[in-house]
């Protein structure tokens, strides 16, 4: 049996050579929160190995995070290094840069901080955070998306745990997720991206007019673009590079027309949102706009968060996953949407991505408008799916028909 020790340096391997697939010359740019440093070692270790020219990972920490809504006032809140953000986006232009996010934090560490100074401080950071986004919903290069066990996230998901053993089977939870506990992940991997590629090009054949979602709480349309485009598992950037932009990934998505969305969804999980917990969501979409929205938890947050600009109220992806889902298997509620989202079928409020769209890169920003893709400064995900959703694909004739190998989705 593996050590834990072995298994993180598996995870590191996996997420150098099938996350990033890092070429020779590249220089790679890491975010992670300062509990996450021995991965940290393990994938810097791995990059320079693969021929990384120069890693640098900024830290993360939550106490000081802390500190800034217990101890700031006034302009603090209104407050984000646009420097930094503009110098990351600078990095990723080219293709130059990969880049990686590690995260881990608590789930809820701002749940008693003021809501007003949370919705301001996230509004900030998501404004100067802009030109990163566009980037990366560009696939400028290739980036990835991965977690690491940390002692708060791991209370938080297992609270009736010795924080020691919390903090071990949120290990192995991850371990096993990202198919890292396998002899030979990176060639899991590779089957595993076949499959999900099988899966999108039955979707792309298909050239549905519409998704039609029922369950209990749920009556949703979500028309798509005409030339959308369905993705999942590796994809590759502009850059030329293929890479797994989420490690795990059970899902395909493609883009939702932002004006022909009718109905109302309600969400399945808990959504942790830039340390807020909001569960319980319910809205109503018309035209294509959340005209109605509330949620049991986290109420607040929530509608400030779709109140960002115009496009927080519209949708810019949809993701079918299937209840069978090794991570809905698990029966975890991780409170993180990276594993969340990949144990049901979510959709996404804010900025779409470019490559569900055909021939994005060559459209003006008009046309891409006209065709209905969605803009915000803000990338959402909620999920919606479980046992009693069924979605059906709508056809260019107007009939329906199950819109995956299983009707009914997580």
């Amino acid at each position: 049996m593996a050590t834990h020790t072995e298994l993180l340096d598996r995870y590191a391997e996996l997420v150098v050579k099938s996350g990033l697939n890092i070429r020779a010359g590249q220089q790679v740019l890491i975010t992670a929160p300062l509990e996450a440093v021995d991965l940290v070692r393990r994938i810097t270790f791995h990059a320079y190995k693969a021929g990384a020219t120069l890693v640098t990972t900024l830290y993360s920490d939550e106490q000081t995070t802390l500190m800034r809504f217990e101890q700031g006032h006034g302009a603090s809140f209104d407050a984000a290094p646009a420097w930094l953000f503009n110098g990351m986006a600078e990095a990723f232009k080219d293709g130059s840069t990969a880049r990686l996010a590690i995260i881990g934090e608590d789930p809820a560490l701002l749940a008693n901080q003021n809501p007003d100074h949370v919705s301001r401080a996230n509004r900030a950071r998501s404004s100067a955070y802009k030109p990163v986004i566009e980037q990366i919903t560009s696939f400028a290069t290739n980036w990835c998306v991965i977690s690491a066990a940390t002692p708060a996230h791991a209370k938080n998901v297992f609270p009736n745990l010795a924080p020691e053993k919390a903090l071990e089977a949120l290990w192995a939870a991850i371990f096993k997720c990202t198919r890292a506990d396998l002899p030979d992940p990176v060639g899991a991997w590779e089957a595993h991206t076949k499959a999900l590629h099988a899966r999108t090009a039955m979707l792309n054949a298909k050239r549905y007019a519409a998704l039609k979602y029922k369950g209990p709480g749920t009556d949703l349309t979500i028309g798509l673009v005409d030339d959308h485009i369905w993705a999942g598992g590796a994809s590759t950037a502009r850059n030329g590079i293929l890479c797994n932009p989420n490690i795990p990934s059970e899902e395909v998505f493609t883009m939702p027309h932002r004006e022909r969305v009718e109905g109302t969804v309600r969400s399945t999980k808990p959504l942790s949102y830039q340390g807020s917990m909001i569960d319980g969501i319910r809205v109503r979409f018309e035209k294509g706009r959340i005209v109605e929205g509330t949620a049991e938890k986290g109420r607040d947050v929530f509608r400030k968060m779709i109140e960002t600009d115009d496009g927080a109220a519209r949708l810019g992806e949809v993701a079918l996953v299937p209840h069978s889902s090794p991570i809905s298997a698990s029966g975890i509620v991780f409170n993180e949407t990276l594993f969340d989202e990949n144990a049901a079928s979510h959709i996404a409020v804010g900025q779409a991505y470019g490559q569900n769209l055909t021939n994005s890169a060559t459209l003006a920003p008009e046309q891409k408008l006209a065709a209905g893709m969605n803009t915000s400064i803000i990338h959402v995900d909620w999920m919606i799916g479980s046992a009693e959703l069924d979605v059906d694909g709508v056809t260019r004739d107007g009939g329906s028909e199950p819109a995956h190998a299983q009707r009914r989705v997580g």
